[in-house]
């Protein structure tokens, strides 16, 4: 349902508030459903990599887990032209190899990590990536999938989650990342939720609705580091 109809629904909303999405993407999916991707395309959305299918997680042998990354990350760029800055493992699950992996394929941030609201600098042995907050509490999957809450209750927890952050960012910024699959927020009954959640939070001043490569960007620019 998410690739046939739940994906171009949530397009449709996205676009509405102007948001061009970070999506991470299995390779597959530029095999076996390559209009996801074209329209993703057409949209302005950003690529992350998000290994070949959710089936297999990043639970091999190093050098087998390296050849899945690189491959992962070479479909994506054939298929797009652009490569992939970004990565998040498949059910965010990755192994002791896998950031000097991805350092070494040339991505240059990471959403694997939950344990801060701003981006931080990984020092990867010389070589470096950016964390990228994910969001684990403002996901459509644990909220209906594991924890049965209701589209309000999402609706309310993302608004919730954007009143203190927004309060805080008057300080130093904050990353607000709300995760979505398709075939969860995109069936008719829950979409409604993300449209009213979004409209609030776009009524306020200040709001950048940011890809991943231009968190990292901006990030980079005002630490220095770039």
């Amino acid at each position: 349902y998410g690739n046939r109809v739940g994906v171009f629904r949530l397009m449709d909303v996205l676009s509405n508030f102007k948001i061009r999405a970070t999506a991470s993407v299995n390779s597959w999916i530029c095999d076996f459903h390559p209009e996801i991707v074209n329209e993703g395309m057409k949209r302005g959305w950003e690529f992350m990599g998000h290994g070949e299918t959710n089936s297999h997680y990043l639970d091999a042998e190093p050098d087998a887990e390296r050849q899945v990354i690189l491959a992962t990350l070479d479909r994506i760029e054939r298929f797009t032209g652009v490569r992939p800055n970004g990565w998040v493992s498949p059910g965010v699950r990755l192994t002791w190899n896998t950031l000097d992996h991805l350092a070494e394929a040339g991505c240059r941030y990471v959403g694997d990590f939950t344990n801060d609201d701003q981006p931080y600098l990984m020092d990867l042995d010389g070589k470096r990536l950016v964390s990228v907050p994910y969001a684990y509490e403002t996901n459509d999957f644990p909220h209906f999938m594991r924890l049965n809450q209701s589209a309000k209750e999402f609706e309310n927890k993302i608004r919730r989650e954007f009143d203190v952050l927004y309060r805080e960012s008057a300080d130093s910024g904050r990353v607000m990342g709300i995760s979505l699959h398709p075939f969860i927020i995109g069936v008719a009954h829950r979409i409604g939720a993300l449209e009213a959640a979004l409209e609030y939070i776009c009524g306020h001043d200040e709001v950048w609705l940011a890809t991943g490569s231009e968190i990292i960007e901006h990030f980079l620019a005002t630490t220095g580091e770039s």
